[in-house]
């Protein structure tokens, strides 16, 4: 048995994600599917997806996140040199 999932993203990919149920263990199946849709960014589209953001909205959103991921790989290339 095993449990599938179509998942679209923002991007418009569509991808699968397939959880294999061993031994009827319904409970850690669930765990790893939920791992699985945490990578993927499932949760965080949703919670940005629950209400409308105006485009000049979400571009700045988009801009901010990407000065944080600049700053955060300048900051973890420093701590490397050190």
């Amino acid at each position: 048995m095993s449990i599938v999932f179509n998942l679209n993203l923002l991007k418009g990919v569509i991808t699968i994600v397939q959880v294999v149920v061993r031994d009827n263990n319904v409970d850690q199946a669930l765990k790893v599917l939920k791992k699985k849709m945490q990578r993927e960014g499932v949760f965080r589209e949703m919670k940005l997806r629950r209400f409308y953001e105006k485009p000049s909205e979400r571009r700045a959103r988009e801009k901010d996140e990407s000065a944080r991921r600049v700053r955060k790989l300048l900051r973890k290339r420093e701590e490397k040199n050190y």
